[in-house]
């Protein structure tokens, strides 16, 4: 099963979900707060986190959608988080931003007009729940992400470009043993944890997991129902974590067929790799994935 199924799903512009009783994923009353994505370039989701008379935005790379949204909503934004310092997470602050505004990032890696940094194991009020700060270097040395487990409800995971649908974010000035280190840490969530990633980029993903493990029927029955979710120009995403660990290959490099894949991409690697070892060649071979 899938984590969000279709009719809970509209158009982009439009979609938003909300939790309630009839969503397969929990029978309890929801209480968490309402979470649309909102596209904007090509593949990015800025996530609007609606709740307790709030209105915040997550890694907003532009302001026109942003804005458009609100307007659609007749809302003012409370406040912003911040993931990690690249264009099209941080582009839109400038004109989003009002005096006194909270904007949250990571505190290890300054990010201009960000005035409430914030470190491992910090904590925030937002939307009226309690997010906790995980630090998840890897794609940038000081990514963050923003995790909630709201009563009653699915927790919730904003990971920027840490974890993709099917995925991981490319390494850019981080290093192959932070990603895993992040990703191990992520997938030490609750399995029913919602991933919140900020692209759309699951199909070319779920191709590359295809690749290295294509036995793994999963992959297959996700594919098909990603392809189905675009065709009808609908999100992929929110993900589960439970998902993730069933058809993600970065969060599977102890699986004898994925090691099995890394060693005859790179026969240097020993008989036995570690799953680091495991975890870096695959990270390589999909830089090179077409």
């Amino acid at each position: 099963m899938f984590p969000l199924n279709k009719s809970q799903h509209s158009k982009h512009s439009k979609q938003s979900y909300h939790h309630q009783k009839n969503n397969p994923t929990n029978a309890k009353t929801m209480t968490s707060p309402k979470i649309t994505p909102i596209p904007a370039f090509t593949d990015n989701y800025f996530w609007l986190i609606e709740g307790n008379n709030e209105c915040w935005i997550v890694d907003p790379g532009t302001a026109a959608p942003v804005t458009q949204a609100l307007a659609h909503r007749h809302r003012k934004l409370t406040g912003i988080l911040i993931t990690h310092h690249h264009p099209d997470h941080i582009g839109g602050i400038p004109d989003l931003r009002t005096p006194g505004m909270p904007i949250i990032g990571p505190g290890h890696d300054p990010i201009e007009l960000v005035n409430d940094p914030v470190f491992a194991g910090d904590h925030r009020q937002i939307a009226g729940h309690q997010f906790q700060i995980l630090e998840v270097p890897g794609h940038t040395q000081n990514h963050i992400a923003y995790f909630a487990a709201p009563p009653n409800a699915p927790p919730l995971l904003f990971c920027g470009d840490t974890l993709f649908a099917a995925g991981c974010g490319r390494l850019f000035d981080g290093t192959p043993a932070q990603m895993h280190r992040s990703l191990t840490k992520l997938a030490a969530l609750p399995p029913e944890t919602l991933v919140h990633c900020a692209h759309e980029y699951t199909l070319a993903n779920l191709a590359f997991a295809h690749s290295v493990e294509p036995d793994n029927p999963k992959i297959a029955e996700r594919t098909q129902w990603a392809k189905q979710q675009r065709a009808q120009n609908r999100p992929t995403i929110p993900s589960t974590l439970a998902l993730e660990k069933a058809t993600n290959p970065f969060l599977r490099p102890h699986v004898p067929a994925l090691q099995k894949a890394a060693q005859t991409h790179d026969p240097t690697l020993p008989k036995n790799p570690t799953p680091q070892q495991t975890f870096t060649t695959l990270r390589q071979m999909k830089d090179q994935f077409r």
